[in-house]
């Protein structure tokens, strides 16, 4: 059957979401339509109301949730009606090169970079008066219901607190793998973190947990020193405090370089700040926040060819329909909290606050 249900559709760029009666298909084969319990808001969605991630309009954005699956269709095995689970935007097919390497997260079913705003089959499952309206990256969660393919769903506790775990779905998992699968941050280890928000403070998270003895919080809002220190940062800088590049201070502050540095804003010019304050030889610097749009980055190559390591981290380098289940877990076993992350919680017809709210840095 068809559902009709409520939706925030963003029709154009900066313009704020409306709350519209859309109706969602039933899944098709291999797809699954989830009701939505609980979604975040993240930076990335807003990335496509500004134009720096560019997306087909009119869309449903949101990726960071959690919901119960509310019907499947044929040929679907790994979720039933009436399971807890999380929409991944990152999916995980099982036969594609990312997927059958083990180093590799990035499935070639990803949405991510093709901006087609479509499900695998090439067609959407929403229409709101009459026009349809696109997915975004697969996920598509600031909707009462969604549908998404087999491939972009892991099936978690059932005890879980959806309205906490949603944040598994991307900001948390996002930052603390980029410390702990992609850096692989050694105990003892000196690290620096760009960016204070959700994603940057699970980075927080992951550098204390793989046992480095000094992460130094970099970020201009000096209203999230605070929670970086509850979190595990050693010390907290703004670059607003200081009349030379940040990655000097940096360097004077650590005696000479950090080991690991992590950007988790989606500026060039911090993550060059970022590469430049790392080990000269063996450091290594992880791109965390999505790079805007047509922007190029411009740099001294000296600072690759003395063995410096830049990388870049997606979904903080987990497979995600392995790795989902097993944080879920992890969180459920107390091995971190998640709590300090969600500052507010809001009805989600009170989508366009709860923007005003990221966009001040609350």
């Amino acid at each position: 059957q068809v559902i009709k249900c409520k939706a925030a559709v963003l029709w154009e760029a900066n313009k704020p979401f409306s709350i519209e009666e859309v109706e969602v298909a039933p899944p098709k084969e291999h797809e699954v339509r989830i009701k939505i319990v609980a979604s975040g808001i993240c930076r990335s969605d807003d990335h496509v109301i500004i134009g720096a991630l560019v997306m087909p309009f009119p869309i449903i954005l949101g990726h960071e949730a959690a919901g119960v699956v509310e019907s499947v269709g044929q040929g679907v095995t790994s979720v039933k009606p009436g399971d807890k689970v999380i929409p991944l935007f990152v999916p995980q097919c099982g036969e594609c090169k990312s997927c059958l390497n083990t180093k590799g997260n990035l499935c070639s079913k990803t949405d991510l970079g093709t901006s087609a705003g479509l499900m695998p089959d090439g067609t959407t499952r929403f229409t709101c008066k009459g026009k349809a309206i696109y997915h975004f990256i697969g996920t598509s969660t600031f909707t009462e219901y969604t549908v998404v393919h087999e491939s972009a769903v892991a099936k978690i506790d059932s005890a879980a607190p959806l309205e906490k775990v949603c944040l598994i779905g991307c900001g948390f998992s996002t930052g603390y793998g980029a410390a702990l699968q992609t850096a692989k941050v050694e105990p003892g280890s000196t690290c620096a973190v760009f960016g204070l928000g959700g994603v940057g403070l699970s980075v927080v998270m992951g550098c204390k947990v793989a046992g480095a003895s000094r992460i130094i919080a970099v970020d201009i809002n000096k209203d999230k020193f605070a929670k970086a220190k509850e979190l595990g940062a050693t010390d907290c800088i703004s670059p607003k405090d200081f009349n030379k590049p940040i990655h000097e201070v940096l360097i004077e502050m650590t005696g000479g370089s950090v080991d690991y540095s992590f950007e988790v804003i989606g500026r060039t010019d911090t993550m060059i700040a970022a590469l430049a304050c790392c080990q000269y030889n063996y450091g290594v610097s992880v791109i965390v926040g999505v790079p805007p749009a047509a922007q190029k980055i411009t740099f001294d190559p000296m600072l690759l060819f003395t063995g410096r390591s830049w990388k870049g981290s997606v979904f903080g380098g987990w497979k995600s329909k392995d790795a989902v289940p097993k944080l879920v877990a992890d969180y459920m076993k107390k091995k971190f909290i998640l709590d300090p992350l969600i500052t507010h919680t809001l009805p989600w017809t009170k989508i366009n606050e709860g923007f005003d709210l990221l966009r001040t840095g609350k």
